[in-house]
């Protein structure tokens, strides 16, 4: 028989298949068409497939979908997202859900999104290794009033906003916000700004009604005021160093008041659709708690990184995980496992943001926490840092494919993305359970050079990584050429139905 002539293009055989919303991993065949998943089965004759991989009695995981990275943050566009997109396979990631904005960093430029964001696809184009789309921060005053275009010509349904921005810079203090920024000397990023875009999303809503379970709005819930008051206290105390301090400086509550505050706002505008980014702490998960219980009528997503999950400030690995908001002392991690466990957290993220060794510490003075930059990369550990981690403490696979995958791709509007069923993208992770192996950033695939994951041990690691039934990560090592497409959102429809 001719490959022409045979049902699937690829069969996966011998898969202990992992899907959300069950209970129990099933073993089975898979059978791809056409990028599709077509059939999931006890047995597939191997006869009926053009291609034939052999699973070899491993977790088949829905590809996960990274919807908190960061590409062209501190490298050029281009640049990162080959490497960073490389790494992204290599966690399982089949899609990355990007940050971008206008002012310091990325492109360097401002302007209208019209003119800015196309400049961002056509750098993008043919530069991923997995499939990509776009979460944008309305910054400008300007852009709120571009919120629909965004939406109905790019399908961009997802904004954010740095409650911290107004008036703190992204590494520490500033008074120099309107430059970074790239804003109007008479322009204010503030709560008022912050209102008027969740009008505009909640406007949005109302003259696309289909749009209404996809278009949302995220949130960096910390608050300017306390980050300056403590940060100046820590610096003049100066009994404290490292990760602590900065979590001293940048405290929980700090996250709990944003969070109110966000709430709040989301019910003046009426706003439906409101994401909490990396909730880091107690109080984090608490204050997101009381607004859900509050404001029942505001569906709140909570998200949380694998950072956050799998470092303390007494991480060995020092500065290299300075992040915002901060990594927190042991206590806050136990309970952030605690809330996933309770079912309490929506999705599960990396918040990659690739930041070179050169530019994260200052290179006379590196030991100095307050020069040096924040943010890390991460992604090519989201899957396995949960696995290990999460069926350590209990989680199930399952539950898993839940919280990397299927979650944040029905949040986002990618309903053909997170489960492995017929009419599904066919993106695939094969994760050896058994597999244990020690963190080392020789052996990343992104461009970053270290990783503050640096010599921690996980179970469970991913072996060969599918996207559209085609394999782009094998045995630590990339396949072709990058195959990774636009998303312009919501995407395809196979979630919706099911």
């Amino acid at each position: 028989m001719s490959s022409q002539n045979r049902e699937f293009d690829l069969i996966v055989k011998n898969v202990r298949v992992v899907r959300p919303n069950e209970t129990e991993v099933k073993q089975a065949d898979i059978g791809i068409k056409d990028g599709k998943f077509a059939s999931i089965a006890p047995s597939i004759d191997a006869n009926q497939g053009a291609e034939i991989f052999d699973a070899e009695q491993k977790l088949g995981f829905p590809g996960a979908v990274d919807a908190h990275m960061h590409v062209g943050i501190y490298s050029p566009l281009a640049e990162d997202a080959l490497s960073e997109s490389k790494a992204a396979a290599m966690g399982g990631v089949t899609t990355s859900l990007n940050y971008m904005r206008t002012g310091k960093y990325y492109l360097n430029k401002g302007g209208p999104y019209a003119e800015f964001f196309p400049q961002v696809l056509e750098t993008s184009g043919n530069r991923f290794y997995v499939d990509y789309a776009f979460h944008l921060a309305p910054i400008d005053p300007a852009h709120i009033d571009e919120m629909d275009l965004l939406a109905t010509q790019f399908g961009v349904i997802s904004f954010k906003i740095f409650m911290f921005y107004g008036s703190y810079g992204l590494h520490g203090q500033s008074d120099q916000q309107n430059k970074f920024l790239m804003i109007g000397d008479d322009d204010r990023y503030d709560f008022a700004h912050f209102e008027f875009i969740m009008r505009s999303a909640a406007k949005v809503i109302d003259d696309h009604p289909e749009l209404r379970d996809y278009v949302s709005v995220s949130l960096h819930c910390e608050v300017a005021d306390i980050l300056r008051a403590y940060t100046q206290i820590v610096q003049q105390r100066g009994d404290a160093s490292g990760l602590r301090a900065y979590h001293e400086a940048r405290p929980p509550h700090a996250e709990g008041l944003a969070i109110w505050i966000a709430a709040y706002l989301a019910h003046e505008t009426e706003c439906p659709n409101i994401n909490l980014l990396h909730l880091s702490s107690r109080k984090a998960i608490e204050a997101a708690r009381m607004m859900s219980e509050t404001l029942p009528h505001i569906n709140f997503g909570r998200e949380v990184t694998v950072g956050h999950l799998l470092m303390d400030v007494d991480s060995t690995t020092g500065l290299y995980a300075k992040v915002n908001p901060p990594i927190r002392p042991r206590e806050d991690v136990e309970y952030l496992w605690k809330a996933v466990l309770d079912g309490e957290v929506d999705w599960i993220v990396s918040d990659h943001a690739c930041c070179s060794e050169e530019m994260k510490l200052d290179p006379s003075d590196p030991g100095n926490l307050w020069l040096a930059k924040s943010g890390f990369g991460g992604t090519e550990y989201l899957l396995s840092g949960v696995y290990s981690e999460g069926t350590r403490r209990g989680l199930s696979p399952n539950r898993a494919a839940e919280l990397v995958s299927w979650n944040p791709a029905q949040r986002f509007g990618l309903l053909d993305k997170g489960d492995i069923a017929p009419g599904f993208d066919a993106d695939l992770v094969l994760l050896d359970p058994d597999e244990t192996f020690t963190v080392s950033a020789a052996e990343s695939l992104s461009g970053q050079g270290y990783t503050p994951f640096e010599g921690q041990e996980l179970t469970g690691r991913v072996k060969s990584t599918f996207l559209r039934g085609n394999l782009v990560y094998n045995e630590n090592a990339i396949h072709g050429d990058p195959k990774g497409k636009y998303l312009g959102r919501p995407y395809g429809s196979a979630g919706k139905a099911a």
